[in-house]
């Protein structure tokens, strides 16, 4: 039976929050984290940190989160049936960023581990994550270093892991009601124990911490860059389509609720401010046409 260990990755993911929190404050210059340390009345907790009003982030979060249980919420077992019955343990690392200046992206990463046990049964177990961006005035050249760092944190595991999990995400960020992606993709695994413990282990952590090098050198090319009010609109505009994707289709908001998460921390991945505009539409070969009409379906970035 292979040798599954929680507080291994409990270790890896505080470890991990720490050193994405300490290379977002440096890339932005002012920032500084502020930690809420939580406690769940049903089992677990975690550790909220929060950035706001920085000179490059508006507003942003690095969560970790460990939460134990009896049984299964609804949102598992209805994709996972076999988990019927059997008690969890679940933890991880999310964030969101959102930046202040339209010309630097949004950006998203999640990496997690869940197992379920039942007296007399092997236990169930996978791992799960990914990351992906969400730019509103795209360069070719940034999405193609995130697009390259993401199959760099591949490559190791095997040349069919990179088109797989880019493709998983760019399906799973996908506003079925908008018929667009939600940007310009990455990666997205889940259920993934097919590599054994150690294995899936190693690639988890691969992903996460591969995270930085795909983000801050966007950060850092994009902070100076000018803005104008109108762009400034158009970004809280495309800040919408954010909050509409988390509230409607995001499997790991639904989770975290059905289990009783605090709802603060779950939240923390919206917006500070957003804008709709009823039937908008870019005007016709302008930049923010551009994003529609170039960036949000699916591309192989890398082929570009």
């Amino acid at each position: 039976m292979q040798n599954v260990s929680l507080e291994k990755v409990k270790e890896y993911f505080l470890g991990l929050q720490d050193r994405i929190c300490q290379g977002l404050e440096q890339a932005d210059g002012e920032a500084a984290f502020v930690e809420d340390a939580w406690q769940r009345e049903q089992g677990g907790g975690g550790r909220t940190r929060v950035v706001t009003n920085g000179a490059v982030i508006e507003q942003g979060g690095v969560n970790y989160s460990y939460v134990y249980g009896d049984s299964m919420p609804a949102s598992a077992t209805a994709h996972r049936p076999e988990l019927a019955g059997r008690s969890f343990h679940a933890c991880g690392v999310s964030l969101v960023i959102h930046p202040k200046n339209p010309h630097i992206p949004t950006s998203h990463a999640n990496v997690r581990f869940f197992i379920a046990e039942k007296e007399g049964e092997a236990p169930i177990w996978w791992f799960g994550g990914g990351f992906d961006l969400t730019p509103f005035y795209p360069q070719m050249e940034d999405v193609v270093h995130w697009h390259t760092v993401a199959k760099n944190a591949c490559d190791p595991f095997g040349e069919s892991v990179y088109p797989e999990y880019k493709k998983w995400c760019d399906e799973y960020f996908y506003l079925k009601h908008r018929d667009e992606t939600r940007g310009v993709g990455g990666l997205f695994f889940d259920d993934l124990n097919k590599m054994g413990f150690e294995k899936s282990f190693e690639f988890m952590q691969s992903v996460g911490d591969s995270f930085l090098d795909a983000y801050v050198p966007i950060i850092e090319k994009r902070k100076d860059t000018p803005f104008t009010e109108q762009q400034r609109d158009f970004q809280l505009y495309r800040r919408g389509r954010y909050v509409e994707f988390n509230l409607v289709w995001d499997r790991g908001t639904l989770f975290g609720l059905q289990t009783g998460g605090r709802t603060e921390s779950i939240l923390m991945s919206m917006p500070p401010l957003a804008r709709w505009e009823y039937n908008y539409s870019p005007e016709a070969d302008s930049l923010e046409a551009k994003l529609y009409s170039d960036y949000l379906k699916p591309r192989d970035w890398l082929a570009e």
